[in-house]
């Protein structure tokens, strides 16, 4: 399967979120050192032993620059709803600092991408497992609508060649999205979701200079008739699938939110919080099932291990915050739609089929909707 495509995004089809500008990629990748890379797996083949069964799964790996073991970076968490797992989540609230690049994948590789990471990550520091040990931020979303969960898919291959592409990344285009890396089997709001981003630029203030806020997501929640776009019920107005035939609703979404500015730790949990508003925006009830895990970095304030903190009046803090928390809202509710956009129809295990909502005449009534609003 190849995602090589001409990618349709919102802003293709008009769709303007929000009053804050985007960076130039209008990625993640805007804010300085942050790299984003993939590894899918996709397969059909005959069920064990005499295969591997049908793979619709992958990994992608968001790497905050360098080192992040010997200078992590601030950061924070929040959870909307908790049916869902992020290995390394309670140390990064408890020391307030990331130190590792963060791994998305599937529910069921969890361990495997954990695995791998830690080893990788051992192979480039000989202090890690000697001076001090690490917990790999590793976040999941349950792909078993399209893909095989049954089957071990996912190997340390895939996830050392997701972390070496997330490196060569920096400074250059924004990533793929959509049915690639660990976005490859996931569905989202009735259609097929996978991975978005976007980012926003918030402008220079009398306290504050101009710094750069991205989001990428991982989005498998939702019904179709939830489906919000820029505030149009949409879902509603788009043509149904076969209820049977239609990705269940439960799912999950973790969203990343990289800011360059100098954020503590407070901050940062602060600012991945706003992603539950960006989400729900887009038509999510956060649902029974559904695990929506979001994490906030900020690259400002990173310091060399064990250094003492930054000096308080080097941080952004109070109401200098709601621009970021603005931005943070408008990237996730964008990256949303991104996710969904960039995909196209999957077919995967058992044959079940997840429609590419670029498929569906979404630009033609976001034009009449518009209209509409002009009056």
């Amino acid at each position: 399967m190849s995602n090589d495509a001409a990618v349709t995004r919102a802003t293709d089809l008009g769709i303007k979120i929000g009053t804050l500008p985007a960076g130039p990629t209008n990625s993640i990748v805007d804010v300085p050192g942050v790299g984003v890379g993939h590894a899918t797996v996709w397969r059909d083949e005959q069920p064990p032993p005499q295969g591997r069964g049908v793979a619709r799964t992958g990994v992608t790996v968001i790497d905050l620059g360098g080192n992040l073991f010997r200078s992590p970076v601030p950061a924070g968490g929040a959870v909307l709803n908790g049916a869902g797992e992020c290995t390394g989540f309670l140390a990064a609230a408890e020391w307030g600092l990331a130190e590792t690049p963060v791994f998305l994948t599937s529910t069921m590789q969890l361990g495997r991408v954990y695995d791998a990471a830690c080893e990788l990550l051992m192979a480039e520091d000989d202090g890690i497992g000697t001076d001090e040990v690490i917990i790999p931020i590793v976040a999941e979303c349950d792909d078993s609508f399209l893909n095989d969960a049954r089957r071990m898919q996912v190997t340390a291959a895939d996830v050392e060649a997701a972390l070496d592409a997330a490196r060569a990344s920096v400074g250059g285009p924004a990533p793929a999205e959509g049915a690639v890396g660990a976005g490859t089997g996931m569905s989202c709001l009735g259609f097929k979701g996978g991975i978005g981003t976007a980012s926003r630029l918030v402008p220079c203030s009398l306290t504050t200079g101009g710094h750069t806020v991205g989001v990428l997501l991982l989005s498998n929640f939702g019904t179709q008739d939830r489906l919000t776009i820029d505030g149009v019920p949409a879902g509603r107005q788009l043509p149904s699938a076969d209820e049977e035939a239609s990705p269940p609703p439960a799912g999950s979404c973790i969203v990343i939110t990289v800011t360059d500015a100098p954020l503590d730790s407070a901050a940062c949990g602060r600012l991945a919080r706003r992603a539950g508003l960006g989400l729900a925006r887009t038509g999510s009830v956060g649902r029974h099932g559904s695990g929506e895990i979001f994490l906030g970095f900020a690259t400002g304030l990173r310091q060399p291990r064990g250094a003492a903190g930054a000096a308080a009046s080097a941080r952004v803090t109070g109401r200098d915050l709601d621009q970021f928390f603005a931005a943070a809202v408008d990237a996730t509710e964008e990256a949303v739609l991104n996710s969904m956009l960039a995909a196209p129809t999957v077919t995967g295990r058992d044959g079940n089929v997840s429609r590419s909502l670029a498929e569906q005449p979404v630009q033609r009534l976001m034009h009449a909707a518009y209209l509409a609003r002009l009056g």
